[in-house]
């Protein structure tokens, strides 16, 4: 069973950068077409930026332009690089497969605010 653990958050002001990073481990993570969520404070948890095993890549209108999602399938790794941040980012940071989801991990906390 496939399992993941985000880490990079914490606080930042408007306009400011931060680069999340999403470990995953128990299976083979190249197989698996993946995805970064977030779960913004009274809100349900919503999917934000996709990647496929093939590296092809896609995001939701809101993040286009400012946010990255990339992978090192030799590190078991995927990256969300976050620019341009807005207090409306503020949210817990999940990643998780596509399809099929695992155990949610705890995911990272990120907040924007001056």
């Amino acid at each position: 069973q496939v399992q993941f653990v985000e880490s990079g958050g914490g606080l930042v002001q408007p306009g400011g950068s931060l680069r999340l990073s999403c470990a995953a481990s128990g299976s083979i993570f190249s197989i698996y077409d993946m995805g970064w969520y977030r779960q913004a404070p009274g809100k349900q948890r919503e999917l934000v930026a996709t990647i496929d095993r093939g590296g092809i890549t896609d995001y939701a209108d809101s993040l286009k332009g400012r946010f990255t999602i990339s992978r090192d399938n030799a590190k078991n790794t995927m990256y969300l690089q976050m620019n341009s941040l807005k207090p409306e980012d503020t949210a817990v940071y999940y990643c998780n497969k596509i399809y099929g989801v695992a155990h949610w991990g705890q995911g990272t906390q990120v907040t924007v605010s001056s």
